[in-house]
């Protein structure tokens, strides 16, 4: 009766490119997120420079005004009314 039990490991079939990428990518994404987690978290401390001098802009920054919210694209323009004879 003990021959007839099979502690063999069963047969698992070896995982194709699609499901290795996939598991790496998942991975990964993963890695990414935690360290985007960890940068909102952990405060990083601030540069010399911009404690000492806060109220003048950078050389590299230019002061822009807000625009006037832009026409929509899918809108179309009005028609003008036809004058009636």
């Amino acid at each position: 009766m003990a021959s007839d039990l099979d502690f063999s490991p069963p047969e698992v079939p070896e995982p194709t490119f699609l499901e290795n990428l996939l598991r790496y990518g998942l991975f990964l994404g993963a890695i990414f997120q935690l360290i985007c987690v960890l940068a909102i978290i952990i405060p990083v401390p601030k540069s010399h420079e911009a404690e000492a001098e806060p109220s003048e802009p950078r050389s590299g920054e230019v002061t822009r005004k807000p625009k006037a919210a832009a026409p929509s694209v899918n809108k179309r323009p009005k028609k003008e009314a036809k004058k009636k004879r």
